[in-house]
């Protein structure tokens, strides 16, 4: 191959297919149930909700498409599966070669620590950016069967343009983790406990009056100002991305410190 970031690609080439499409299917399979939600066959068991945890799952307005999609297939099916997607490549990236004994012969060709890693996390934004855009496409096919037509093209694309920084974002954790560590189980274990205190933290901080704690979440600039309804959130956006520039970083710096021999 051209490049470490092709190889990359292709040696991992099946398991991005499966979780590109086992997403999309996922997805769209859920957000066909939306007309028999739209009829409130969902709402009378919604009501039986406490107001609070109504709110902490962001059920409030269930009954449209941008709030049941938002609630339930955004707000927890997809990110579960994309953050999955992102700290399993992450955790493979340098920290899986590393244990495997292939990093050290990787790196006796003329390749650098940085090109190296910089290759890897390119290849998992692209995988995050594939996954997320076969969402795309897989949502505006049903769009108009699943009577989901009152979600603008647009607001559909911020969605999924956020839930691909959101893959790309804890991925980058586990990189960085790894590159740090040279442990898989770290990368892995770190890059899933983060995940789920940040969801965590965005979902219920409200429930215990500290709100604050939201902006510490990924998932609040994910999906907190709800693209859904408003679009591209180019602030949150930025946010992410900014995130990955530093972990990256972070990664290019801990891993070029590290003593590979040891």
């Amino acid at each position: 191959m051209p490049n470490i970031l092709t190889k990359t690609l292709w040696d991992s080439r099946r398991s991005l297919a499966g979780f590109a499409v086992g997403t999309a299917l996922v997805g769209t399979m859920y957000a066909g149930f939306y007309p028999q939600v739209a009829d409130g066959a969902m709402g009378q068991a919604v009501e039986g909700f406490s107001p609070a945890l109504r709110d902490a799952l962001n059920m409030e307005d269930i009954a449209s498409a941008a709030g049941y999609l938002g609630s339930s297939v955004f707000g927890i099916i997809l990110p579960l599966i994309a953050v999955s997607y992102g700290v399993a490549t992450g955790t493979r990236a340098i920290a899986g070669d590393e244990e495997a004994g292939y990093l050290d012969l990787l790196l006796a060709h003329p390749v650098s620590r940085t090109r190296l890693l910089l290759h890897r996390c390119g290849a998992l934004a692209v995988g995050a950016a594939t996954l997320a855009s076969l969402v795309l496409l897989a949502m505006l096919a049903v769009r108009g069967s699943a009577q989901l037509d009152t979600i603008r093209v647009d607001q559909f694309a911020a969605q999924c343009l956020a839930l691909a920084l959101l893959a790309t974002l804890f991925g980058t954790i586990a990189v960085t983790i790894g590159a740090a560590t040279g442990s898989r189980a770290a990368a892995l274990g770190g890059s899933a406990g983060i995940g789920v205190l940040g969801y965590v933290a965005n979902t219920f901080a409200g429930q215990i009056g500290a709100d604050a704690i939201r902006y510490a979440s990924p998932f609040h600039y994910y999906i907190g100002n709800e693209p859904l309804r408003n679009g591209f959130q180019w602030a949150d956006l930025g946010i992410l991305s900014a995130t990955i520039a530093v972990l990256v970083l972070v990664a290019v710096t801990a891993f070029n410190r590290r003593d590979l021999t040891s």
